[in-house]
Order: structure tokens, then sequence, then C-alpha cells
């Protein structure tokens, strides 16, 4: 063969594998159109068509379709990255609930677990059966404190650790780390590490932190002692040289309310000295938890600490049962509706009902929760605007709290639309692109040739939440489409039963963080 035949050929068969990869990826791609594209940065929108093809996003721009592609008409619509929810609980069930209505249904695509200080042990196993079995959305953890301690203590744990079992759990940490948890997490209000030193968090955080791990953390106070607990977490983030999150960010205290601005104050003051500070917050003014984190002290026939709990936390009408396991009866019903039926105070029914929860079950105890509403709007509106702070739920699938079904809608049609405290751009910006950032996610969070096809297409008109207490799994409204991976997960208002999430690990390049190790 001559060398011109043989050039001849080769171009023949360029040309040939070109037009077949351009169909393969015609035939296995989806083109969205006519879209206005909020990218995740905070930048304003665009009019640009984004193409999908497999798992990622591979072209912005001015894009025509391909033969046999499939052309999604967004009709004005806005098309933003897939909401990341940085505080989720909505793992409880998920192998069960694999299509996950009350996640997609928001927009969310990515959940992050492992809160408050409890975390599946080991991660490892967790994380195999999420390879395995797939849900809906995306899913990444931290290694919590509570169930380290619980693993090591076990039910001796009102008390501060000793020097071997901090070496159990540091080992245990490591490897949980190993297998790919985003950091560690705290809920220093809980059992059992509510009984922890500071300086146990401190070892835990340094240890996560030589992997390249953050630090989020329910304080161990969001109330009376708000400003040393958010000093310990400022400290943490300064000693171990890692960045720090605080949890459902809020001021849950009647004589606080209006001091927001103060609050940001002193994490600015820390930003400024190297420390990076950043928060989450839900767009409700009551949190649910449970009833014997109102008592710091532990001490349930503290009548004063009881009264306190009425006068500055919340009103008797303001406590409403989520969960209750020795009288399921009374869930729905409020500390002041018991206090009447029961002839007696609100103070006298607070001890008296954690009392009868410690007793059920001969002694081991029941479930209990309650939902409190302790936050002001303006205190929200103000905490959420900080640049530093992004959206999340805090929410559960099956949730007491209207927050599992609609915290992101209710954002966008509360704090955008009707109060406008925030833009369409910013809010999707503390949904997604912020988000990522703040967890340590890389490939997801904005719209980019490159990153994974997580996407939401909304309309910003109807776009709300429709949970309430009443009826807290009233799916939201207005979540017109959601891809995850490449995949629509939700359209024309139900899920499609595919599973395409992916478990998310901490990024295998993450380092160390480098800080001026500021002192607090």
């Amino acid at each position: 063969m001559s060398v011109v035949t043989r050039s001849r050929s080769l171009l023949a068969s360029s040309v040939l594998m070109l037009l077949a990869s351009t169909a393969s990826m015609a035939q296995s791609s989806t083109l969205i159109t006519n879209a206005r594209v909020i990218d995740g940065t905070g930048t304003p929108a665009q009019r640009v068509s984004v193409r999908i093809s497999g798992e990622k996003i591979t072209a912005v721009g001015d894009l025509e379709p391909l033969e046999k592609e499939t052309v999604v008409d967004a009709k004005g619509l806005v098309l933003a990255p897939g909401f990341i929810d940085s505080h989720s609980h909505h793992d409880g069930g998920i192998f069960e609930r694999r299509d996950t209505p009350e996640v997609v249904s928001q927009g969310i695509t990515t959940i992050v677990v492992g809160q408050d200080g409890g975390s599946r042990l080991p991660l490892g196993d967790f994380f195999s059966k999420l390879q395995a079995t797939p849900a809906a959305v995306n899913v990444a953890s931290y290694v919590g404190h509570n169930s380290l301690r619980d693993e090591v203590m076990g039910q001796d744990y009102k008390r501060a650790a000793t020097e071997a079992e901090m070496k159990k759990m540091v080992e245990l940490l490591k490897r949980d780390m190993g297998a790919g948890a985003l950091g560690l997490s705290t809920g220093l209000e809980y059992e059992p590490s509510v009984y922890s030193a500071p300086s146990e968090v401190i070892t835990l955080a340094k240890t996560a932190a030589s992997f390249g791990g953050r630090y989020i953390s329910h304080m161990r106070s969001e109330d009376v002692a708000l400003d040393p607990a958010i000093d310990e977490l400022i400290n943490i983030g300064a000693q171990a040289c890692m960045p720090v999150q605080i949890s459902h960010f809020k001021l849950a205290i009647r004589n606080r309310w209006g001091d927001a601005q103060d609050v940001l104050k002193k994490l600015d003051a820390a930003r400024a000295r190297g420390i990076d500070v950043t928060a989450d917050i839900y767009p409700y003014e009551y949190w649910q938890s449970t009833l014997t984190i109102l008592f710091p002290d532990r001490n349930y026939q503290d009548r004063r600490q009881a009264e306190k709990v009425m006068t500055e936390i919340a009103s008797p009408e303001g406590l409403i049962l989520a969960d209750f396991e020795a009288e399921p009866a009374l869930v729905g019903k409020s500390i002041g509706e018991v206090a009447v039926a029961r002839k007696s105070d609100p103070a006298s029914t607070l001890m008296a009902l954690i009392d009868e929860s410690l007793k059920f079950n001969g002694g081991k105890g029941g479930r209990e929760g309650v939902i409190g509403k302790s936050m002001s709007e303006d205190d929200i509106a103000t905490l959420m605007a900080w640049q530093h702070t992004n959206i999340s739920s805090d929410g559960a699938m099956g949730d007491a709290h209207p927050r599992g079904a609609g915290a992101f809608p209710r954002v966008l049609r509360q704090q955008v639309r009707e109060k406008k405290t925030l833009t369409l751009e910013q809010a999707i910006h503390k949904m997604s692109g912020l988000t990522a950032q703040h967890v340590g996610i890389q490939d997801r969070g904005t719209i980019r040739v490159g990153a994974a096809a997580d996407l939401v297409l909304l309309n910003p008109d109807t776009v709300a939440d429709r949970a309430t207490l009443k009826d807290p799994s009233q799916l939201s409204v207005g979540i017109e489409r959601v891809w995850v991976n490449g995949q629509p997960v939700w359209q024309q208002g139900k899920t499609t039963a595919a599973h395409p999430g992916k478990l998310i690990k901490r990024a295998a390049s993450a380092k160390p963080f480098t800080c001026a190790r500021a002192t607090h």
C-alpha cells in the first residue's frame, strides 16, 4: 500500500470513528435548552443550553441538538445544580425507600449524613451497602463522636474518657476516615458526648484533620450557653487547624433574639484570624430534638431549669411532642395541653414526662422527641444571609418536622420570592456551590463542563413547600425535574424509580489544611 493510500485510509478511519463517537454520544446524551441557567456560583442567570452525556455535563453554551439526542425544552424555567443537603438524616430507611421522594422533590441530589455525632459504624460497611444498593440520591457521611463514644465506653459514659479509651476512639476514627468519611461530627448536647471534655473533642478533631477531614458540630448549646459553645468550636478550628461548621445555626433563646449580628461579628473576627468557620441553617422558627437536652446539667428534677425552659426557651404551647413511646396518644400535643389535661403546671409536666420516658420499658427508657418554637424570623434571615452560611434541612424521611420534606423550597418561596432577603442566585449558591465548598465535595455543586450531571429544573414563580407541623409529609411543588448523575429521578410530580446515586467519599487528594493556628 502506498503512503498516500495509507494516509487516505487512516483519515477515512478517523472520520468514521469521529462520526461513530458523535452518534453514540447523541444516542446517550440529553440537551436541555431554553433554560435560565443559574450555575451555583452566585453569578447572574444566563440563557444557555446544557448537554449531559452519561454521568457528566459535557457542554454549556449556545448548543445545537445532535442527531437522535434527547432534547428537554426548559421553557424558560431555571436550571440549577442539584442541591446538596449538608446536614441530613434522610439516610434512615434509605435502603427501604430508595426513591427518597422527600429528598428529590426538594431538588436535593446529595445528602450528607452522620450528623449530630451519630453515624453508622463501621462506616465501611454502610458504604459497601450503599454501593451495592444505591438510592436515588448521592450520599456522603461524617464519623460521629457519639457513635465512637458508644462503641468504646458503652453505658459507662457519664465521665471523661480515659487515655486507653481515647486511643480506641482514635483508632476507630482513623479506620472510618480511611474508608472515605468527610470528617468528624459532634452532637455535644446529646448523650454520651455531653459528658466529654473539650480536650477529647480536640484530640479527635486533630485526628480527622490529619486526613484532610472537616469538623461539623451540633454545639454544646444553642441557647443559654451559646457564646461559650461558639468559642469552643472556634478553638477547635484553631487547635486542629481545620474548617469548622456550625450545624443548624440558631439563636434558640428569647432573650438573645436580635443578637444575630453580634454573633456574626464574632465569627467574622475568627475568620479574620485565619479560622475557616462556616454554618448551615434551615428556614424554620422551630427545632426538633429531645426533651432531655432542655436540661443542660441533666438534672431532670431541677424545677428552676424547667421553669426557665418555659419562659426563656419556648412557651408551653410552643413545645409539641413529636414522639413519646411511653404514651403515644400524647404525640402532637403541646406541653401546655398535656399540663391542662393532667391538671398540672407546665414545668411539673415537663419533668414528669421525662421521668415517665426514662422509666419506660422497665427502666430502659423509651423514644421521645419534641418540636420547639424558639427562634425569630428576623434572626433566621440575618444568619441565612451571612456569606458563609449554606442551606440544610436537618430533616429525615417520615419526619415529624416539616423540614424533612420542605426546607429547600421553603427558602425559595419565603426568603427569595416573598421576603426578597436573598436573590435567587444567592439562594441557589447557598444550596449548591457554597455547600460543596463547605463539605469538601469537588465535582458537584456547580454547572460546568466536567462536573457530575446533578441538576434541578424549577419554576421560581411556583416553587413552594407544603409540609406543615400538622402534615409534615406533604411534598413540595415547583420542582419540575431532577437529574442525578445524568439520570432523571423526579419528573411529572413523582419519582422515576431510578437509583443512580453514588457514594461520595472525601476527595482522595484531600490533605491536612494549613492555617495560622491562632489560639482562642
